[in-house]
């Protein structure tokens, strides 16, 4: 079969398409035809700064998300032919991962799916909006009536939590560095916008979010949980202000009375979440974003524009 294989740290020119056995089943895995598969930032840092390390298991074919069907369902509860999406469980690092023709996967990390989406747009919704709505549901508790910021709006993170969240009946607030960002985030289902300038405890708000998530990071943190109203939550889940932590952290003094701080861990997805997930996509008519399509062939432009940043959108890698 056609994949990627990295032996290690990397330039994006350097990468290639290699000729690989597919995977042999054995219990508890199956194995996956691959159509399509969701680049992810993760993938980047991989291989120019992971790859390297003792704990990645080189040579490794990245990716850590896929969607298509399955190829041998082995001793699972999955039928050939169904068609399943599969996400994070050490997909690309501990064992090969999304960048190939096939993949042989553990069951627990494998769900099936029902869906009108076509393969593209199903390939734009594991890791990016089970994020989303993971850190909605199951750490802001977002309900109909609530009112959402969403920190880092023109992230794909961001993006899917404005459709889901407006689909769960909250009000929408994007914030965003640029005001030529706020046409297209109202597009897709923001009822404001805000310029974040780093202080939007600050300023005056359309109205005062009680909800707030956090993709930033630590950078912005501390002005998040002084922005949400009283009681409120802030969830953060991103780190697209590339500060990791946040030196002699003291809990007592950094979170105001009355907010609630959580954050949201991607590694540990089910069946039900999924189905909850979809159910909310199918019911809404939603229809998942992504930007840029390109083909294996195509592995140097897709992961130079990867590792650039400002590609205004999901990043789909087209298998079949």
């Amino acid at each position: 079969m056609r994949a990627i294989v990295i032996n290690g740290c990397c330039s994006a020119d350097q990468l290639q398409v290699s000729d690989i056995p597919v995977p042999q089943v054995k219990p508890g895995w199956v194995l996956v035809k691959i159509h399509a598969a969701g680049m992810n930032h993760s993938e980047a840092i991989l291989r120019t700064m992971e790859a390297d390390n003792d704990y990645i298991n080189t040579p490794i074919v990245p990716g850590i998300e896929c969607v298509g069907e399955i190829a041998d369902a082995s001793d699972s509860r999955y039928t050939v032919g169904d068609r399943v999406i599969a996400l994070m469980g050490g997909m690309g690092r501990s064992f090969n991962g999304s960048y190939a023709e096939y993949a042989l996967l553990p069951t627990k990390n494998v769900f099936k799916v029902d869906t009108r989406l076509d393969w593209l747009q199903l390939a734009a919704v594991p890791e990016t909006y089970f994020t989303a709505y993971g850190s909605l549901s199951e750490c802001l508790l977002l309900q109909d009536g609530d009112v959402l910021l969403v920190r880092g709006a023109t992230s794909t993170v961001g993006q899917a939590a404005i459709q889901l969240g407006k689909a769960m009946g909250a009000t929408v607030i994007a914030a965003a560095r640029r005001e030529s960002s706020f046409e297209g985030l109202m597009a897709i289902g923001a009822d404001h916008c805000v310029l974040d300038d780093g202080c939007i405890s600050d300023q005056t708000l359309p109205v005062r979010p009680n909800k707030l998530l956090e993709l930033i990071g630590p950078r912005t943190l501390r002005d998040s949980l002084l922005t949400v109203s009283r009681p409120g939550y802030v969830c953060d889940t991103g780190v697209l202000g590339n500060v990791f932590t946040i030196p002699q952290f003291d809990p007592i003094k950094y979170i105001p009375n009355g907010v609630f701080l959580t954050g949201f861990f991607s590694n540990f997805p089910t069946q039900t979440v999924i189905d909850r997930l979809f159910e909310l996509i199918e019911r809404n008519a939603i229809t998942p974003l992504y930007k840029h399509v390109f083909s294996l062939n195509e592995i140097v432009e897709a992961h130079t524009l990867l590792e650039k940043g400002g590609a205004g959108g999901k990043i789909i890698l087209k298998i079949l």
